[in-house]
């Protein structure tokens, strides 16, 4: 099809009252990319050419073809907007943390977009009062505060504005802050003197994510990223010196792995953690003995899986692993840290938590009495606690769990002091806003107790039992149940008549747990069904349940997703013609997928940040972070059965002469995770291609990065957009 042919057939896609409107053309270059005898040809790839002035111009008139196709939508966004920001306490402020002699906490003020980072001096009077946080009421002046950080002046007159990290020094002199100007995800680092207000000399650019103190607080150590956006080096910073001779403590190679760090739990050692999906490896460094370096614990070489978290038990240094050897699922033990100075095959490991097929174990940490444990089981992420006394031993103590009297619900940890009797808590269910709880540490065959400290206010007479979320089961193709969470008004007629979203996500173990959203009460409101779907490639049922939505199972992930689809189509509650499908990132490759899959079962698409161009960047090594997904979706590079595969279902190069649904795919020009020429390719494919009569519109934010715009205010507009523009397509526009 010809450039103009393309045209023609998309103005005859819009509506007769917006026939004028027509979408940019970007004209057609072909570049072939030919790969185990396989030539593709790509006639849209010279958009990736970020700095050329016909790019930004085709962006742009991009955006304006999208604002004009989508004006109609404009008071529908209107009141979305409206109805997120007045069911939304805007003066508010977190429950204070302890930590050393200070109470921490963040303030949100009405009007303002960035939170205020606060502390007030802590008390000690003995007991578990000195860990009983302060009553703090929103809008009210708190005698002693004082203000670390106030994002909002540290982001006026730019762009965009994102807090990638903070670190206090021990004795509470001292801040150190990361911030994004860009939208990049790469950092600037200041360090603030407390005793004084005033910005220390040193000053840090282009960091990654991650920054904290020694305990002495002599130095800082960060993560500084490749060409490729792969955190690769560990670096230490000396306050007073040139950042120019700042150490590197540990440098990764293998453009496979991904590095990062953390303080130990104890703050004797930092932790840094080297690895992909599949193995790992952690070198430790002892604040007490710094010179002599890096310790490993289990090579890569063994090919295990897992975190460490180092710690005294009766004066013997031991480390609590959280591993995969010999247990798909994970299982928890405890080592002798002389222990590892041994081959792995040699190595005596005491069971602490053995492996269960129903049981996933996520992460284990420890305070000075006890093991936190966080698990998943029958797809609910949850808590436990052991007493560390005799742990690993026969005498080991039972664990006791947290109990809450929701069925679907979600329970991780919220942070918490090595000293305290008790640990912070985050709770919350799809109707249940967040809940801030200290558990109390039980002692020896007793329960622990839960401290309600606050449940973020909904304002606006919100209500949660005028909404029902239920667990049902879809069967995929090959007979595999998939759970789905389902969620609608009390009130809801089941009469075969209402409108659908189907949202997924369904790559690299990661799970769609429950958790509340205001934004969301806005679509249910509305009458919309909406469906989670937990495909396979995400952890909601164990490792398994990953292992076969990766790789060479990838294709279950969108089958599934279709499953659920379907499910919803038959289940009485919907409209079938009135569904629409929703993901973001790796669920924006999702999102293309089954839009190649199964058109004819959407009523519109919303992929947010989508991975659609998938094969050509994992195939450049070169552009951010392409060979970190080898280990996600397969090395097309080198496996011609995975280029195979991967070009079978990656949306891009699967897009056919089919009628598609209405499309919106949302990005940012500034996105370091999904770059903004995927969906910008996508887009001008899926145009020339379509058959159908469809609009299909690119909405990219041109200060924003992989979560959108910066501020609250900003993306509550970004998720009205999305909701608006599926809201309309579904003709779900108006209140119930």
């Amino acid at each position: 099809m010809s450039t103009s042919d393309a045209a023609a057939a998309q103005s005859a896609t819009i509506p007769a009252a917006e026939a004028t409107i027509r979408p940019p053309v970007a004209k057609k270059v072909p570049t072939n990319r030919t790969h185990h005898g396989d030539t593709f040809v790509d006639n849209y790839e010279w958009l990736r050419e970020k700095e050329n002035p016909e790019v930004l111009t085709h962006l742009n008139a991009e955006q304006a073809y999208t604002d004009a196709l989508t004006a109609n939508q404009e008071t529908l966004r209107d009141d979305i907007f409206n109805e997120i920001k007045n069911r939304t306490q805007e003066t508010d402020l977190s429950v204070p943390s302890r930590k050393d002699g200070w109470w921490y906490y963040g303030r949100m003020v009405e009007g303002q977009s960035y939170g205020i980072q606060c502390r007030v001096a802590a008390e000690s009077t003995g007991g578990l009062a000195d860990w009983t946080p302060p009553v703090i009421e929103p809008g009210v002046d708190v005698p002693g505060e004082q203000v670390l950080l106030d994002c909002n002046a540290e982001a006026e007159g730019k762009p965009f504005f994102s807090l990638g990290g903070a670190s206090v020094t021990r004795d509470g002199n001292l801040y150190a802050y990361a911030a994004d100007f860009a939208g990049d995800e790469l950092f600037t680092i200041r360090i603030k003197d407390l005793r004084t207000g005033e910005l220390l000399p040193d000053t840090i650019e282009n960091v990654f994510y991650g920054l904290t103190f020694s305990p002495d607080g002599s130095a800082l150590y960060y993560m500084l990223a490749d060409d490729s956006w792969r955190p690769h080096q560990v670096k230490s910073h000396i306050l007073g010196t040139p950042v120019e001779s700042d150490k590197v403590l540990y440098q990764e190679d293998d453009v496979a792995m991904w590095t990062g760090f953390e303080l130990s739990a104890d703050r004797r050692h930092l932790v840094i953690g080297i690895g992909c999906s599949e193995f790992s490896e952690t070198r430790m460094l002892d604040f007490a003995a710094p010179e002599k370096g890096l310790q490993l614990l289990i090579p890569r070489a063994a090919e295990i899986l897992y975190d460490a978290e180092p710690f005294l038990q009766d004066g013997i240094e031991k480390v609590l692993l959280t591993h995969d050897r010999d247990a798909v699922n994970s299982m928890i033990s405890v080592v002798d840290v002389a222990e590892f100075s041994k081959p792995v095959a040699e190595q005596h490991w005491d069971t602490v938590v053995p492996h269960d097929d129903s049981v996933r174990i996520n992460g284990a940490t420890v305070t000075a009495t006890h093991m936190v444990v966080s698990l998943r089981k029958d797809t609910i992420e949850r808590i436990q606690v052991t007493a560390l006394e005799g742990l690993g031993t026969p005498g080991q103590g039972a664990a006791v769990e947290p109990v809450f009297d929701e069925e679907l619900y979600t329970a991780s940890m919220g942070g918490s002091e090595y000293e305290s009797p008790l640990i912070r808590l985050i709770y919350t269910s799809d109707f249940t806003p967040p809940r801030v709880y200290d558990y109390v540490l039980p002692l020896a065959g007793a329960d622990g107790e839960l401290l309600l400290r606050k449940e973020t206010p909904v304002l606006g007479g919100y209500n949660p039992s005028d909404y029902v979320a239920e667990r049902v089961w879809a069967t995929a193709d090959d007979g595999t149940q998939v759970p789905l969470s389902v969620l609608h008004r009390a009130d809801l007629p089941r009469d075969g008549g209402n409108a659908g979203v189907v949202y997924g996500y369904g790559s690299y173990e990661m799970s769609m747990d429950p958790g509340f959203s205001v934004a969301r009460l806005s679509l249910l409101d509305r009458g919309v069904v909406f469906v989670v779907a937990h495909v396979r490639g995400g952890g909601e049922m164990g490792r398994h349940w990953y292992e076969n939505g990766k790789k060479l199972n990838k294709k279950n992930t969108f089958t599934d997703f279709v499953a659920a689809t379907d499910w919803l189509a038959a289940s009485g509650w919907v409209d079938p013609a009135r569904i629409a499908a929703m993901g973001g990132s790796a669920g924006g490759l999702l999102m293309g997928a089954v839009a190649n899959l199964a058109p004819e079962k959407y009523a519109a698409i919303v992929a947010q940040v989508p991975f659609v161009d998938a094969l050509t960047t994992i195939l450049d090594p070169e552009l951010p972070l392409s060979a970190l997904e080898w280990e996600e979706w397969g090395n097309p590079i080198t496996d011609p059965e995975v280029y195979k595969y991967m070009k079978e279902y990656t949306p891009y190069e699967n897009v056919r002469p089919v009628a598609y649904p209405k499309i919106a795919a949302v990005t940012s020009f500034n996105d370091t995770r999904v770059l903004y020429v995927e969906p910008a390719k996508w887009v001008q494919e899926l145009r020339a291609v379509s058959t159908g009569t469809e609009p299909i519109v690119l909405k990219i934010e041109m200060d924003g990065g992989h979560g959108g715009a910066s501020g609250r205010y900003e993306g509550w507009k970004t998720r009205a957009w999305d909701y608006a523009f599926l809201a309309d397509a579904l003709e779900a526009t108006q209140l119930r």
